[in-house]
């Protein structure tokens, strides 16, 4: 993934997939609310991946 920043918060988003590496990153063993991605601003939906820390903040106030 080119860009390391959560489109959210803006924060490094410790994505470890890219071609070759994909089944390495914590986010695959996760599940991701559909609502979430309405957080992400439309330049940035399936380019930019979400941190941990706002996909937890995300699932906490649901």
């Amino acid at each position: 993934m080119a860009n390391k920043y959560c489109p959210i918060c803006g924060e490094e988003n410790n994505c470890m997939t890219g071609p070759g590496e994909h089944g390495n990153c914590w986010c695959d063993m996760e599940e991701f609310p559909n609502g979430i991605f309405e957080l992400v601003p439309m330049e940035s939906r399936r380019k930019h991946c979400i941190c941990k820390n706002c996909l937890n903040k995300y699932k906490e106030e649901q």
